[in-house]
């Protein structure tokens, strides 16, 4: 099978060039997974908007990030792993803390380790999930509604997941530094 091509402002369909120069505005350069899904204006728009709805959701941005790099890890994603590692950094979350959930250790911060580990658990059991798996999150101090926000960043995840596992999207030179090594 051909590659997927990596569009750029001129080669992207129409309805995906706001996003790609939206992206361009915020990041300085437009990301490969970006540029892949831009294939799919209605993807692109979809992931764009549900990346933004899921950063205004009751989670901190650090919390965010947590999510998404947990989910990142469980599904596999080395191309977002590396990009929600550097994100996670920019977003305040510890070194120590970021390290731990790449390499699937226990985290220092409970509540964060407890945020990853229903992540995890919901990803693992496609989110059949029981009050015992609900119960530590909820007593850590997140609502039920935060469990809600971590389904929309699920749910924002598997998009590039997917398109990143089909596409072999190569990774950014901003991420490098992040990528994950395999010992």
């Amino acid at each position: 099978m051909d590659k997927f091509k990596l569009h750029d402002l001129e080669s992207a369909p129409e309805a995906s060039r706001p996003f790609l120069e939206a992206a361009q505005t915020k990041f300085g350069f437009i990301p490969n997974i970006l540029r892949i899904q831009a294939e799919a204006p209605a993807l692109l728009k979809g992931y764009m908007t549900l990346s933004g709805i899921f950063s205004e959701s009751g989670l901190t941005p650090g919390e965010q990030q947590v999510v998404l790099l947990a989910a990142s890890i469980a599904n596999k994603c080395h191309y977002c792993a590396a990009a929600h590692s550097m994100a996670a950094t920019g977003a305040g979350v510890d070194q120590e803390i970021i390290e731990a959930i790449r390499t699937n250790e226990t985290l220092k911060d409970h509540k964060l380790d407890v945020l990853v580990t229903l992540t995890k658990k919901m990803i693992e059991a496609r989110g059949w999930l029981t009050g015992d798996d609900i119960e530590p999150f909820l007593k850590a101090g997140y609502s039920r509604a935060d469990v809600m926000h971590v389904v929309l960043g699920i749910a924002v995840k598997t998009m590039t997941h997917y398109v990143n596992h089909m596409a072999e999207t190569p990774l950014d030179e901003a991420f490098e530094k992040f990528k994950l090594r395999v010992k």
